[in-house]
Order: structure tokens, then C-alpha cells, then sequence
């Protein structure tokens, strides 16, 4: 991922700055750092935006996800989560999760395009709203859009 790297401990002030910025209940720069610093974390951050996750057991889940509000719609969202969905493959994950809330359709488009599908939901999960649970096989796979079965 070209504009994106590995995020360090001290990317943590910057990480939180930008998931103040995404998010009504923010992350404090000592949660990000604490969390980059534990066994199976890791992220990639980029100038816009970052991704958390984790690997444990063969799973990986993604932590968080932020993209600066005048930074969204231009593909950094879709590269940060392939990148984490590939790091997750080279820990030896075989499956990733993640959570989203319902009313979220741009977030929730993102991960159906790349393959996740719902396997559950969490009432009251993220600041009182709904959330979905989404799973994808690693490799990620995403779905074929507009290609029609050929018939003979």
C-alpha cells in the first residue's frame, strides 16, 4: 500500500488526533498506544486515516477503522482494511472480523464489497446504536460485481 505504513507507538498522538476527528467518542493517544503495544495488535496509517487490528488463535479482528471526514470516499478506507486483511493472512489468520453500526451504509458498502457478511449483531454496541458483526475468509474475496454467468 503505497501511502500507507506500519503504525508505531509513536504515530499514537497523530492516530488519536484523526480518531477524535471520525469518531463522537474518540480514542485517547494512551488507548492507541497501549493497544499497539499489545502482543498480535498492529495498524497501518496513512496522512487520512488508519486501521487497528489484532490476531489471535488463527482470527483477526479489526479494532478501528478512521479516515478523516474530508478524506472519505476516495478509496483509503478499502486499502486500509485490504492491508490489514493481509497482515492478518501472514499472521495466520483465517478469518476476520469486524463490527459496524446499522445505519452506517457507506462503512457497511465498503465491507460487503470486499467480502465480509453478517454473522451477527450487537444491540446498544457503539454509543447506544446498533451494530452489525461482519466475517471475512482470508484471503479476502471479494464478490464479483457486474459480471453475469456465462451459459452455454
Amino acid at each position: 500500500m503505497p501511502d500507507a505504513r506500519p503504525a508505531t507507538e509513536a504515530d499514537a498522538p497523530a492516530l488519536a488526533e484523526l480518531h477524535v476527528s471520525s469518531f463522537a467518542n474518540g480514542w485517547t493517544e494512551e488507548a492507541i498506544r497501549q493497544l499497539l503495544a499489545s502482543p498480535g495488535t498492529f495498524g497501518f496509517c496513512a496522512e487520512n486515516g488508519f486501521v487497528l487490528a489484532r490476531v489471535a488463535a488463527g482470527e483477526a479482528e479489526i479494532l478501528t477503522i478512521a479516515v478523516r471526514p474530508s478524506a472519505r470516499r476516495a478509496g483509503l478506507g478499502r486499502r486500509l482494511v485490504t492491508a490489514a486483511a493481509e497482515q492478518a493472512a501472514r499472521k495466520g489468520a483465517q478469518a476476520m472480523f469486524l463490527e459496524v453500526v446499522t445505519a452506517n451504509a457507506p462503512a457497511r458498502g465498503l465491507y460487503e464489497g470486499l467480502g465480509f457478511a453478517e454473522v451477527g449483531r450487537r444491540k446498544a454496541y457503539f454509543d447506544g446504536q446498533d451494530a452489525l458483526v461482519l466475517k471475512a475468509g482470508l484471503p479476502l474475496c471479494p464478490p464479483r460485481l457486474g459480471i453475469a454467468a456465462e451459459t452455454d
